[in-house]
Protein backbone atom coordinates (compact mmCIF):
# COMPACT_ATOMS: atom_id res chain seq x y z
CA UNK A 1 0.00 0.00 0.00
CA UNK A 2 3.14 2.29 0.78
CA UNK A 3 4.37 1.60 -2.87
CA UNK A 4 1.38 2.39 -4.36
CA UNK A 5 1.19 5.53 -2.42
CA UNK A 6 4.31 6.72 -3.23
CA UNK A 7 3.86 5.84 -6.89
CA UNK A 8 0.72 8.07 -6.95
CA UNK A 9 2.53 10.91 -5.40
CA UNK A 10 5.15 10.70 -7.61
CA UNK A 11 2.66 11.10 -10.50
CA UNK A 12 1.10 13.76 -9.31
CA UNK A 13 4.17 15.68 -9.11
CA UNK A 14 5.46 15.00 -12.16
CA UNK A 15 1.88 16.30 -13.72
CA UNK A 16 2.01 18.98 -11.75
CA UNK A 17 5.10 19.81 -13.15
CA UNK A 18 4.05 19.15 -16.69
CA UNK A 19 1.13 21.49 -15.97
CA UNK A 20 3.68 24.49 -14.65
CA UNK A 21 5.82 24.08 -17.18
CA UNK A 22 3.66 23.24 -19.93
CA UNK A 23 4.91 25.72 -22.44
CA UNK A 24 8.28 24.33 -22.18
CA UNK A 25 7.15 20.98 -22.70
CA UNK A 26 5.30 21.90 -25.73
CA UNK A 27 7.92 24.04 -27.36
CA UNK A 28 9.48 22.81 -30.69
CA UNK A 29 13.10 21.61 -30.13
CA UNK A 30 15.43 19.85 -33.07
CA UNK A 31 15.99 16.49 -32.07
CA UNK A 32 17.96 14.18 -33.74
CA UNK A 33 16.81 10.24 -34.59
CA UNK A 34 20.19 9.04 -35.13
CA UNK A 35 20.08 9.42 -39.45
CA UNK A 36 17.49 12.10 -39.34
CA UNK A 37 16.72 15.42 -37.20
CA UNK A 38 12.86 16.61 -36.46
CA UNK A 39 11.61 19.46 -34.79
CA UNK A 40 9.05 17.73 -31.78
CA UNK A 41 8.11 19.14 -28.65
CA UNK A 42 10.98 17.10 -26.46
CA UNK A 43 9.30 17.77 -23.34
CA UNK A 44 5.74 16.04 -24.28
CA UNK A 45 7.83 12.68 -26.11
CA UNK A 46 9.46 12.63 -22.63
CA UNK A 47 6.06 13.02 -20.96
CA UNK A 48 4.50 10.25 -23.26
CA UNK A 49 8.06 7.79 -22.44
CA UNK A 50 6.71 8.56 -18.70
CA UNK A 51 3.34 7.31 -19.35
CA UNK A 52 4.51 4.54 -21.17
CA UNK A 53 6.61 3.39 -18.52
CA UNK A 54 4.08 3.44 -16.22
CA UNK A 55 1.27 1.86 -17.72
CA UNK A 56 3.73 -1.08 -18.70
CA UNK A 57 4.88 -1.14 -15.06
CA UNK A 58 1.17 -1.34 -13.68
CA UNK A 59 0.47 -3.91 -16.16
CA UNK A 60 3.98 -6.05 -15.06
CA UNK A 61 2.53 -5.71 -11.49
CA UNK A 62 -0.44 -6.58 -11.94
CA UNK A 63 0.47 -10.32 -14.23
CA UNK A 64 2.88 -10.94 -10.94
CA UNK A 65 0.23 -10.34 -8.74
CA UNK A 66 -2.49 -12.32 -11.21
CA UNK A 67 0.31 -15.29 -11.04
CA UNK A 68 1.20 -15.52 -7.69
CA UNK A 69 -2.78 -15.58 -6.82
CA UNK A 70 -3.09 -18.72 -9.78
CA UNK A 71 -0.02 -20.27 -7.79
CA UNK A 72 -1.75 -20.02 -4.63
CA UNK A 73 -4.71 -20.97 -5.52
CA UNK A 74 -2.95 -24.57 -7.07
CA UNK A 75 -0.91 -24.08 -3.81
CA UNK A 76 -4.66 -24.24 -1.29
CA UNK A 77 -6.06 -26.79 -3.86
CA UNK A 78 -3.33 -29.34 -3.50
CA UNK A 79 -3.15 -28.82 0.37
CA UNK A 80 -6.46 -29.85 0.26
CA UNK A 81 -6.32 -32.47 -1.53
CA UNK A 82 -3.70 -33.72 0.83
CA UNK A 83 -5.83 -32.70 4.14
CA UNK A 84 -8.72 -35.17 2.04
CA UNK A 85 -6.17 -37.99 1.99
CA UNK A 86 -4.76 -37.66 5.72
CA UNK A 87 -8.54 -37.44 6.82
CA UNK A 88 -9.55 -40.40 5.03
CA UNK A 89 -6.23 -41.97 5.78
CA UNK A 90 -7.00 -41.10 9.72
CA UNK A 91 -10.48 -42.30 9.70
CA UNK A 92 -9.41 -45.33 8.02
CA UNK A 93 -7.00 -46.57 10.82
CA UNK A 94 -9.88 -45.20 13.74
CA UNK A 95 -12.16 -47.94 11.59
CA UNK A 96 -8.86 -50.83 11.41
CA UNK A 97 -8.39 -49.95 15.32
CA UNK A 98 -11.84 -50.27 16.29
CA UNK A 99 -12.66 -53.54 14.24
CA UNK A 100 -8.80 -54.86 16.51
CA UNK A 101 -10.68 -53.66 19.31
CA UNK A 102 -14.22 -55.17 19.06
CA UNK A 103 -11.81 -58.31 17.28
CA UNK A 104 -10.29 -58.52 21.08
CA UNK A 105 -12.91 -57.95 23.25
CA UNK A 106 -14.78 -61.29 20.81
CA UNK A 107 -11.45 -63.22 21.87
CA UNK A 108 -11.36 -61.96 25.50
CA UNK A 109 -15.12 -62.66 25.98
CA UNK A 110 -14.71 -66.24 24.20
CA UNK A 111 -11.34 -67.18 26.46
CA UNK A 112 -13.18 -65.76 29.72
CA UNK A 113 -16.37 -68.50 28.85
CA UNK A 114 -13.99 -70.82 27.90
CA UNK A 115 -11.99 -70.63 31.11
CA UNK A 116 -15.67 -70.49 33.02
CA UNK A 117 -16.96 -73.65 30.96
CA UNK A 118 -13.62 -75.38 31.95
CA UNK A 119 -13.66 -74.71 35.49
CA UNK A 120 -17.25 -75.82 35.65
CA UNK A 121 -15.81 -79.08 34.14
CA UNK A 122 -14.02 -79.61 36.51
CA UNK A 123 -15.99 -79.03 39.36
CA UNK A 124 -18.92 -81.28 38.21
CA UNK A 125 -16.14 -83.94 37.67
CA UNK A 126 -14.95 -83.11 41.80
CA UNK A 127 -18.57 -83.22 42.85
CA UNK A 128 -18.10 -79.67 44.50
CA UNK A 129 -21.04 -78.59 41.97
CA UNK A 130 -24.72 -80.06 41.47
CA UNK A 131 -25.33 -81.32 38.17
CA UNK A 132 -27.17 -79.03 35.52
CA UNK A 133 -30.43 -79.67 35.20
CA UNK A 134 -31.62 -80.66 31.23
Amino acid sequence: MTRALIFFLVLVAVGLFAAINWSVFTALTTISLGFTTVQAPLGLIMLGLIVFLCVLFTVWVIVLQANSLRDARRQTKELQAQRDLADRAEASRFTELRADVLRRIDESANATAAHIAQLEDRLERDRLLPPPAH
